[in-house]
């Protein structure tokens, strides 16, 4: 039976790095495009522009890299976390000291999309995903709060529709972070990086509270993003940790520090940056990111 127990062993841990493998691109190397911040966040490409824009939370700044200026100051911001874009182009920002969401259109004006949930501020939103039917789902816990009161109940998830109603979808978490859909957007995870520590995978309902978790991944995942194949990118110790659709571990890949969220970006939609405390990283695989489309 030992040696049984050590053959099965050894396939597994075989086909597990057999899968990272085949992510991992040949001679390709872990780049640091930038350093010299106090704690980076919320990374996103925008594509017509080939620029990356990221958070850089202490300093309540929202930082660029572009492969010609490199990293660079863009502007001031309410203590921005997570970031992402919107079906129009748009740049969707969580913000910390803001207690907000806002809206940063092409031609910069910004607007707040949403502060309130029945009269009382949010705690301190702190990432978010987009639905293919206009609908921003964002997490909201208590990290940025810094001393301030609390309005709402709790440390919930939240979800933000076209018309600008916001409702609750999930009240069982002890601090929502990092969250994404699934690429056919049946299934959403969402990270709890609290005293529950993992990732819930949840079978998306059209309407009211999320149900029971299909699944849970057994990591403390800050942000994560997702590719074409479902597979999942979890920042936690020792970098990107990557799963399959149904949440089975693939393998990892390493980061020199300890990664804070991840995106895809590049021509191609093949290369991650990351944001890792004091610094920004970029690595190219053999993989694609999704790219959220409005329903015809």
């Amino acid at each position: 039976m030992k040696i049984i127990s050590l053959l099965l062993l050894i396939f597994t841990l075989h086909t597990a790095f057999a899968d990272i493998s085949s992510i991992a691109v040949q001679g390709e190397k872990m780049t640091r495009l930038g350093t010299g911040m106090k704690f980076t966040e919320g990374p996103v490409w925008i594509k017509k522009e080939k620029r990356l824009v990221f958070s850089d939370i202490p300093n309540s700044l929202q930082m660029e890299w572009t492969s010609t200026k490199g990293v660079k100051e863009w502007r001031k911001v309410e203590q921005s976390n997570g970031n992402l874009m919107d079906l129009n182009g748009n740049i969707l920002s969580c913000q910390h000291a803001g207690r907000n969401v806002i809206k940063t259109s092409s031609d910069g004006s910004i607007k707040v999309i949403a502060d309130k949930f029945e009269g009382k501020k949010f705690n301190s939103p702190n990432d978010l995903a987009v639905r293919s039917n206009g609908e921003i789902w964002f997490t909201d816990p208590s990290y940025g709060l810094r001393g301030r009161k609390a309005e709402v109940d709790g440390k919930w998830v939240y979800k933000l529709k076209k018309d600008g109603s916001v409702s609750v979808v999930c009240k069982t978490f002890d601090m929502p972070n990092g969250i994404a859909f699934s690429p056919d957007e049946k299934r959403i995870y969402i990270a709890d990086s609290g005293k529950i520590g993992k990732i819930r995978a949840y079978d998306v309902l059209e309407e009211g509270l999320l149900g029971e978790p299909a699944f849970k991944i057994d990591i403390r995942c800050d942000g994560m993003c997702v590719d074409t194949k479902g597979r999942i990118y979890t920042t936690a110790g020792g970098g990107i940790h990557v799963f399959d659709a149904n949440g089975k571990k693939i393998g990892l890949i390493p980061v020199p520090e300890h990664p804070a969220n991840v995106c895809f970006g590049g021509e191609n939609y093949d290369t991650l940056f990351i944001t890792a405390r004091k610094s920004l990283y970029s690595i190219r695989i053999n993989a694609k990111g999704q790219t959220v489309k409005a329903k015809k």
